[in-house]
């Protein structure tokens, strides 16, 4: 991926959107300008997770205004991630075009535990080194996420369903706080993050950290009405439960250090964050200037400088699954030099086409760790469902399709949107696939040629040696009969 000299990384939460430019000088990072939205989206989901119109219309006017700011920079210099109200909400799919074309921009949904890597990031380059473990909370809009890790490593990553807009709204209606609304709160928060506290309690980290503006809010709370020192303490949030509950409303507390734009969320936010402490056994947190949006734009930054999380992940896949790699090298090496012969005569955007090609290649194999028969079926599950880290969502989906259309008949494709670009991968790909199915070095053709002739595709290879390898000239017969089968031309010239 080509550098940037300025980036910028856009943060759709379910409390709030949030947007940060920066200027980039060798392996730094320095804050140009930011702007925030507080949007709440969870708050316009309903009871069976459909996102409401109002809610809607309020995030594509923030997403108007973002994409004047962001007007001018190319797409490789812009990342935007959208988080758990997007994961969640039914009608997502529909909200996400309507928001892109507002914004000018893609936008990546990202798993929960991806979330959680990139917090880590924005949160350990904003902190000050240390040997030690993190352990890192974030409370959201929508979800909370975990993570453990050391230097600028995570380590272990979990997202747990619960947020402080959701909570807000679920045990204090209104802004509404009784004391057995608070205890309710805490023992579900308690009981959620009981799922997780064998490997996140107290003895597997030696620093607890609290990033974003959950734990923001409550540490300028408890600094400014005396109860804390700095950060986050268990007698301080005792101090504010207190507190919280005799005024029993919080739109009217009195409490100093109390933003406005907060005012919604705090019990919920402080409901999550006691239950946090409680469970886990933390007496004392430091709150991370940094968050996700950082941890977007350092991850950017460590692709421009071939440091992509997403490498390290197949590569770690094809470990995991104990794929041949020998196999898939031959398979990606022909399939990229289809593609890229394709290139000459069909418009492909081709470092994006190549990149996600050779991930396909590297880990099309990867069902065979489950059966021989439908392997790619089987690759294509793992791959639209496992945590990857550095994978959005959409990209995930990409690449379990593109390894489903490896074999087998092509009508399966029909029932999904796939671009042109996506014909060209799925063509180079049965293509590899095929004449390497014997998975040994055999002599390619001389002559092998891969072109697009308008809506046809035509593969030019050696009469001589088709004539000597006639199980690959069965097979390539059945290949021109699948892509007919769909409507689609795939002529086989010997020369």
């Amino acid at each position: 991926m080509r550098a940037h000299s300025t980036v910028a990384a856009v943060d759709l939460g379910s409390n709030s959107f949030r947007l940060q430019v920066a200027r980039v000088v060798e392996d730094q990072l320095y804050p140009l300008d930011a702007l925030k939205d507080t949007v709440r989206l969870a708050a316009g989901l309903s009871e069976d997770k459909v996102l409401d119109q109002e809610t809607r219309a309020r995030a594509i006017a923030s997403l108007k205004r973002f994409g004047e700011r962001l007007r001018g920079l190319p797409n490789e210099a812009v990342r935007v991630v959208a988080t758990n109200t997007f994961r969640v909400a039914k009608n997502a799919p529909e909200f996400l075009a309507e928001a892109e074309s507002a914004l000018g921009f893609p936008i990546e949904i990202i798993a929960g535990r991806e979330e959680a890597r990139l917090i880590y990031i924005g949160a350990a380059h904003s902190l000050p080194p240390s040997s030690e473990k993190r352990l890192v909370i974030d409370i959201g809009g929508g979800s909370t996420e975990f993570v453990i890790g050391a230097g600028y490593k995570p380590q272990a990553m979990e997202s747990l369903y619960m947020g402080c807009v959701s909570y807000s709204q679920r045990f204090f209606p209104e802004c509404k706080i009784t004391k057995s609304a608070m205890l309710h709160a805490e023992l579900t928060g308690r009981s959620e993050i009981q799922l997780i506290t064998r490997s996140f309690k107290a003895g597997c980290w030696q620093q607890a950290i609290g990033s974003s503006g959950s734990a923001r809010a409550l540490a300028e709370i408890l600094a400014a009405n005396g109860w804390s020192d700095g950060g986050i303490t268990r007698a301080g949030l005792d101090k504010l439960r207190a507190a919280l509950v005799k005024a029993g409303d919080c739109s009217r507390s009195p409490l100093a250090g109390l933003r406005s734009d907060r005012i919604p969320v705090l019990p919920g936010g402080f409901a999550i964050m006691a239950a946090a402490f409680a469970e886990l056994g933390i007496e004392q947190m430091t709150i991370a200037e940094g968050a996700l949006r950082e941890g977007v734009l350092y991850d950017m930054l460590g692709r421009f400088h071939r440091h992509d999380m997403r490498e390290t992940t197949a590569r770690q896949f094809m470990r995991r699954y104990h794929v041949d790699p020998v196999q898939a090298g031959r398979v990606e090496t022909l399939g990229i030099e289809l593609l890229r012969q394709l290139a000459d005569t069909l418009p492909l955007d081709l470092e994006t086409a190549l990149q996600h090609f050779a991930w396909a290649a590297k880990l099309h194999e990867i069902g065979l760790s489950i059966s021989h028969g439908g392997y790619h079926k089987h690759s294509a599950y793992i791959l639209d469902n496992a945590d990857m880290p550095g994978f959005s969502r959409k990209e995930q989906a990409q690449l379990a399709l593109l390894v489903l259309a490896q074999r087998g008949a092509l009508g399966k494709m029909l029932n999904h949107a796939v671009p042109p670009q996506g014909w060209a991968q799925i063509l180079c790909l049965r293509l590899a696939v095929l004449f390497h199915r014997s998975r040994m070095e055999l002599g390619l053709p001389r002559e092998l040629h891969l072109q697009a002739l308008g809506n046809d595709f035509q593969l030019t290879l050696d009469r001589d040696w088709l004539a000597h390898n006639t199980l690959t000239q069965t097979a390539l017969d059945g290949e021109v009969k699948n892509w007919k089968a769909i409507g689609k031309r795939l002529v086989v010239v010997a020369v």
